[in-house]
């Protein structure tokens, strides 16, 4: 679904992928994410495509109140898992609406796993 501003132009459509994308670098961005965690459809997409795709582990949800953003990630190692997903929040709701002027209902954060720092030899 796309959300549609109407102008004295014409419409302006922005679509679901475009604010996934905007979402995405904003989280990778923030202090204590270690990467984005896909899902079945970027392992399938991986495997049979054999692309990454540039929204890997964001789902935006367009409704009338704005968009509802969830975001799936993967946490370094000790690290306030509370504080990085308020971080996240707040860089991710900033940015969208900075790039896209729609207004943010919620940024959903769902941490899928800790990364774990590679043993030195």
């Amino acid at each position: 679904m796309n959300v549609a501003n109407e102008q004295k132009a014409g419409t302006l459509k922005i679509s679901d992928e475009v604010i996934a994308v905007c979402a995405a670098n904003a989280t990778l961005k923030t202090d204590g994410v270690a990467e984005l965690a896909g899902g079945f459809t970027n392992t399938l997409s991986r495997n049979l495509l054999g692309k990454e795709l540039l929204s890997k582990g964001v789902k935006v949800s367009q409704g009338e109140d704005g968009a509802a953003i969830d975001i799936f990630v993967i946490v370094h190692y000790q690290v306030n898992i509370p504080s990085v997903a308020w971080e996240i929040q707040e860089h991710v709701k900033k940015e969208v609406e900075s790039m896209t002027e729609l207004p943010v209902a919620a940024v959903n954060i769902h941490v899928q796993g800790v990364h774990m720092p590679e043993e030195e030899t």
